[in-house]
């Protein structure tokens, strides 16, 4: 069986560090989230998208690329599982919806070149919710630059989101992708709710061994 390398996904605001520590501590598994607030660019970007997306998405970039060249030590020579609140293919998902065309050839070029020999997720575990969930969710947390999100970005972003997430499903088939309703579950306030996702992680994990 592969080492467990679990990503969790989907657009702001729909509890992907919640679902990824909930997870990372009932399997015992290493937790990697990802920085946010350390992005200086961050209060600037919602305040002019187009004028600071670039340098806002290099930070991310390069910052995620550091974070995953660091755990690579640990997850293959020490074979540690893993368990990371984002997948690095959400830089392109919002370097495409933020960027101009010609600035995001450029981007997607030094993408590949940085994520070529990056270790790769083997389950993905995708959570999504209506407009007015996330618009909530975001609002409830209280970060000061998110409160420039506009809800028209956000039903943008999630669209975005499940576009790329199928493409994914489409074509990986060979890495099981999740998905799991926010309007529907609430794993941060109800047991239940949670224990289906372990569940269904723990069927996963063990379906991946035998077929390993």
């Amino acid at each position: 069986m592969p080492i467990p390398f679990i990503t969790v996904e989907g657009p702001i605001g729909v509890g992907k560090t919640s679902l990824s520590k909930a997870i990372a501590d009932a399997n015992k598994f290493q937790l990697l989230k990802e920085i946010v607030d350390e992005n200086p660019f961050l209060n600037k970007f919602y305040e002019n998208i187009e004028e600071w997306s670039f340098q806002t998405e290099m930070f991310f970039l390069c910052n995620r690329y550091k974070q995953l060249s660091d755990i690579q030590k640990k997850y293959i020579a020490e074979r540690e599982p893993v368990v990371a609140d984002y997948h690095i293919f959400k830089n392109l998902i919002f370097a495409k919806r933020t960027l101009p065309a010609e600035e995001y050839v450029k981007y997607e070029s030094i993408y590949r070149i940085l994520t070529q020999d990056m270790p790769r997720p083997n389950m993905v575990i995708y959570l999504h919710a209506s407009l007015e969930t996330l618009m909530k969710r975001i609002a409830q947390r209280g970060r000061e630059f998110e409160k420039m999100i506009s809800a028209d970005y956000m039903e943008k972003l999630s669209a975005d989101y499940h576009t790329f997430i199928q493409h994914f499903e489409d074509t990986h088939p060979e890495i099981p992708v999740l998905r799991f309703n926010g309007d529907e579950i609430d794993f941060v306030q109800n047991e239940s709710d949670l224990k289906l996702i372990l569940d269904q992680v723990q069927d996963t994990l063990k379906k991946r061994s035998l077929d390993a």
